[in-house]
């Protein structure tokens, strides 16, 4: 059977990104960690990392998306993936220090998205576009009229 596994490349810092995504997601462990190429796994998902050299550059073509199940875990995530360099985005997306593209989506959100009302999903929706890092309080208030 085929399987599928992102390749992540790094200039030569792959096992640094390997180790900070390890201390940043709490269900992760390493894999195997060779000069040149680092396997790793963060909420049942596998990567590699390959000390690949300076010619490419991440972009936001490709982004990981993280469904979190609580606004504690988003904030948590946010704070940890924007800190020491890293740089927010707008709609739940951000870069962290390695220039990899993240999205840091709450479950619950998709619910207002995509709800019987589609006035109040459009307001949930319009809410979110003003974000940087999603609040689900207020996406909620916004679906309700409240806001």
């Amino acid at each position: 059977m085929a399987s599928v596994m992102p390749c992540l490349w790094f200039d030569n810092n792959a096992e640094e990104a390997m180790n900070y995504y390890i201390s940043t997601f709490r269900n992760s462990r390493v894999i195997s960690n060779t000069p040149m190429v680092v396997t790793f796994e963060i909420e049942g998902q596998r990567l590699m990392g390959l000390n690949g050299g300076p010619q490419f550059k991440f972009n936001e073509a490709i982004s990981l998306k993280v469904d979190c199940d609580s606004q504690e875990e988003v904030d948590r995530l946010w704070h940890k993936l924007v800190s020491d360099g890293g740089e927010e985005g707008r709609c739940g997306w951000l870069k962290d220090k390695f220039g990899l593209s993240w999205q840091i989506i709450p479950i619950e959100m998709v619910s207002y998205f995509g709800g019987a009302d589609a006035e109040a999903s459009q307001r949930a929706i319009q809410a979110m576009r003003e974000m940087n890092k999603i609040d689900l309080a207020i996406i909620k208030k916004a679906y309700e009229g409240a806001l």
